[in-house]
């Protein structure tokens, strides 16, 4: 791997490699050469350009990480054979963190160093795996026989997990516990290639939303990011591996997902499928639902996404090394199409908002207590009624879920708008303050007299100075008394009774300013506080 030029170049094995004496006698071995966007050596720690794993996060996450602050989504996920470093990359140790603790890290730290109070953030996590075409929550302790998740799609949302945990986080603390107690719950197994395997592919998601008020025309913007971190499965052979059972059942169903991967990569990556925004033809359609890895993960490989593949690959096998360095130069074509997440919404439509989802859970609600199915119809009706009803209690869920986050969003608002009102006030008080001092102690001014001197009376001070031996008493002469007369002496202040009149006077006209600017801000915290202070109470 060249540092430099980004080129990754495949030798040709040698000899003396048992792992490839079977393979080279029945082909003949080529170099071949790929060029990606970064390319990162990290065989030898001794090598001039080994690559650490805050290397890694330099050249893409902390990038990535820009786009989601901008309303981007992202997705970044780490493809290689079995033992290449998928996971070390993106989870790593303790010691060396990989690119998703540091997302984190990063995440947070980014949210702390805003000072404006009128901006507010609100960040949810969620982790799930996909362990043999199945999906399981891992943020719930393992249970057995497992809970499997279900799968559906919505129209504007696409497809999404029902029941998926989505819990809401305020520090590095918090999302680096619910991270540690995925990872303690994935599958994992021992091989022959790897004594730490996973067996299901993971996908830690991050929604970031942003939350801008402006107090002039109380209005809010509201920014939406999602952050997939995918750490897949990799690919193997049976007959290295040596797996039976359990294990051979595993590997088979990860080499399907990844199978139906490459597919979906070969049909986003056609030149021929989009040429000049043509609609694909229903024989070119991409597999999504071949699998349930590529059907989750839909929008972030070929739609509203800004998406990266970290392709991992190690010595073990010449074979695998290249059909990966294939995969990642066929992914590296693709052409997502992704967009900013913004929204801008009034407080009235915000409540308007929050008043309808009001009336369709109570819509719903009462459609639930008419519905029950009776036992004495047949069959068929009464397994079609339970299956309404029960469609009809997954639409009273997710209302229920979308009005209680709105209901935490606006919250968050009105916490961000007491906030600006806090400061300003604290502002008015010292101004107010500062004014009140300079009125009881003013500034007076000092202005400097200058005085001119005619050529007469320089003569005179000159003949004042020869005749100072006469007078060795130190009294002064009656010229001198002429000279500096009293009418002469001025203790360079004048009178400040008009300045300070004046000065009186505009500071009153400040403080009726101020006054008004109190009773605005008394209007404001009615406004906001007495019904904060209610739904707390409630």
């Amino acid at each position: 791997m060249d540092p430099v030029t980004q080129t990754t170049k495949l030798l040709v094995p040698n000899d003396t490699d048992p792992a490839n004496l079977r393979g080279k006698s029945r082909k003949v071995y080529e170099e071949k050469k790929f060029t990606f966007d970064s390319s990162f050596w990290s065989f030898d720690k001794s090598d001039e350009h080994y690559a650490h794993q805050e290397d890694v996060y330099n050249a893409l996450g902390e990038e990535f990480l820009d786009h989601n602050f901008e309303g981007y989504h992202t997705c970044i996920f780490a493809y290689g054979q079995t033992g290449s470093g998928k996971s070390y990359t993106m989870m790593g140790t303790k010691e060396q963190p990989g690119l998703i603790p540091r997302t984190c890290r990063d995440l947070f730290e980014r949210i702390d160093a805003v000072e404006e109070p009128n901006i507010t953030y609100n960040v949810r996590v969620s982790y799930f795996e996909v362990y043999n075409e199945h999906v399981r929550d891992l943020l719930v302790p393992r249970t057995d026989p497992p809970h499997y998740l279900k799968i559906r799609e919505s129209p504007t949302e696409g497809p999404y997990i029902k029941d998926l945990t989505d819990a809401p986080v305020k520090s590095i603390h918090e999302i680096m516990r619910y991270m540690a107690s995925g990872d303690a719950s994935r599958t994992t197994a021992s091989t022959k290639m790897n004594d730490t395997s996973s067996r299901s592919h993971s996908v830690f998601t991050i929604m970031l939303k942003q939350i801008h008020h402006n107090m002039d025309t109380d209005e809010t913007t509201e920014r939406t990011a999602r952050i997939r971190l995918v750490d897949l499965a990799g690919s193997e052979r049976a007959k290295a591996t040596e797996a039976t059972g359990a294990r051979l059942r595993e590997g088979s169903n990860i080499n399907k997902s990844l199978t139906t991967l490459g597919r979906v990569i070969a049909a986003l990556a056609d030149p021929k499928a989009s040429i000049n925004g043509a609609v694909r033809k229903n024989k070119d359609v991409v597999p999504y639902r071949d699998s349930i890895l590529t059907w989750l993960l839909k929008d972030s490989l070929g739609g509203n996404s800004k998406t990266a593949m970290i392709a991992c690959i190690a010595p073990a096998d010449y074979d695998e090394t290249l059909s990966t360095l294939r995969y990642a130069d066929q992914a590296k074509r693709i052409r997502t199409r992704a967009k900013v997440n913004q929204d801008h919404m009034s407080s009235a439509e915000r409540e308007a908002q929050i008043a309808a989802m009001a009336e369709q859970i109570r819509r719903l609600e009462q459609q639930l207590s008419q519905s029950e199915p009776k036992k004495d119809k047949a069959s068929h009706d009464f397994s079609r009624a339970a299956r309404e009803a029960e469609e009809r209690v997954e639409a009273y869920q997710e209302q229920v879920g979308r009005m209680r986050r709105a209901m935490e969003e606006k919250s968050m608002v009105d916490e961000g708008k007491i906030k600006t009102l806090q400061t300003e006030n604290e502002a008015l008080r010292l101004h107010l303050k500062l004014a009140l001092e300079t009125l009881k102690n003013p500034i007076l001014e000092v202005k400097a007299r200058v005085v001119s001197l005619s050529s007469a009376d320089v003569k005179k001070a000159m003949d004042r100075d020869e005749s100072e031996g006469n007078n060795e008493n130190g009294q002064l002469g009656e010229e001198d008394h002429q000279y500096w007369s009293d009418d002469d002496y001025d203790d360079g202040y004048e009178s400040n009774d008009g300045r300070a009149e004046e000065m009186q006077n505009h500071m009153q006209e400040l403080l009726k300013d101020l006054g008004m600017f109190k009773r605005k801000i008394g209007d404001d915290k009615t406004r906001f506080l007495v019904p904060l202070a209610e739904r707390h109470n409630r």
